[in-house]
């Protein structure tokens, strides 16, 4: 599998689908939320930010009339007016993955979970913060953000929000955000992640390799799920340059590697158990990158 990059969306073409979205969101009578990205762009920039790759908008089931059958049915009514859509469920949300123009548009309709929803990769926020929904400005029309937005922002990016990041930046911020696993070993469903392979535990590796492919030892490895709710899983490469998992389920995983002075972020990896998987710096790509992860031959 060939990896994707994730390219800065056409922001003339963004501004667009973003208030046709909201025009489509009002026929349905349906509340949405700017989130992430888009979210922080707006109450910080006033504008997009301008390495952004998608419009981040969101929900949460159970608030403001919304139902997961509801839910559904937006996706068709999107279809039907030329936009390619795909709802995929998980623990943590209902994800609708929408596309036009060249434009990606995730509208996640977040479950809440003991009086919290949890946004990428697996960030804690009160549900509270989405029933009273706050108003501002943006592009010359009305849009909503979490309320307040200044509490939103600092829990989902860190205290320092308001200072501008370049691409690639702020992921490991949102990842030291995370709550680290407090999971039971002896649990069967839950995410474990070590240096030292143990047969009845662990089901699948990554083996991190340098710039020269060779195996890097001591590399820095952090491991989360981003639709379960697993925490975060921290290891260092051994000698062969090998950490070992127990992976929950075949999911959507964030993996961080820092290796030979160079820090990447893969927010969007698709692993399942049993596999062993192999990751390579690109020269070219120090972020953006997708399904980088390869299975190994070996």
């Amino acid at each position: 599998m060939t990896p994707t990059i994730f390219e800065p969306m056409n922001m003339t073409t963004a501004e667009s689908l973003l208030k046709e979205a909201k025009r489509l969101f009002d026929q349905l009578g349906l509340a949405f939320f700017l989130r992430h990205g888009t979210c922080l762009g707006a109450v910080r920039d006033k504008a997009f930010i301008e390495w952004d790759d998608d419009l981040d908008l969101g929900s949460v089931t159970g608030l403001h009339g919304l139902t997961e059958e509801k839910v559904y049915e937006a996706a068709e009514f999107f279809k039907n007016h030329g936009y390619s859509a795909e709802v995929i469920d998980s623990e943590l949300h209902l994800s609708v993955d929408l596309k036009k123009s060249g434009v990606q548009m995730d509208w996640t309709c977040y479950r809440i979970i003991d009086g919290n929803i949890y946004q990428w990769p697996v960030v804690k926020i009160p549900a509270r913060l989405h029933e009273n929904l706050k108003p501002i400005e943006f592009l010359g029309e009305t849009f909503h953000v979490p309320n307040p937005p200044e509490e939103y922002l600092t829990l989902k990016y860190g205290p320092d929000w308001m200072t501008p990041k370049k691409a690639g930046e702020f992921e490991q911020e949102v990842l030291d955000l995370m709550e680290e696993s407090k999971s039971s070993e002896n649990s069967e469903n839950v995410l474990q992640l070590a240096n030292q392979r143990d047969n009845e535990r662990h089901t699948g590796s990554i083996k991190v390799l340098g710039f020269d492919g060779n195996p890097a030892a001591g590399a820095d490895v952090s491991l989360a799920a981003t639709t379960v709710l697993t925490g975060l899983e921290r290891s260092k490469t051994n000698e062969h340059g090998y950490v070992y998992f127990r992976l929950p389920e075949e999911a959507c995983y964030v993996v961080s590697v820092s290796a030979e002075n160079r820090s990447e972020i893969l927010y969007l990896e698709e692993l399942e158990p049993g596999i062993d998987y192999i990751y390579q710096p690109d020269i070219n790509h120090s972020s953006g990158r997708a399904n980088a992860l390869v299975p190994s031959n070996e």
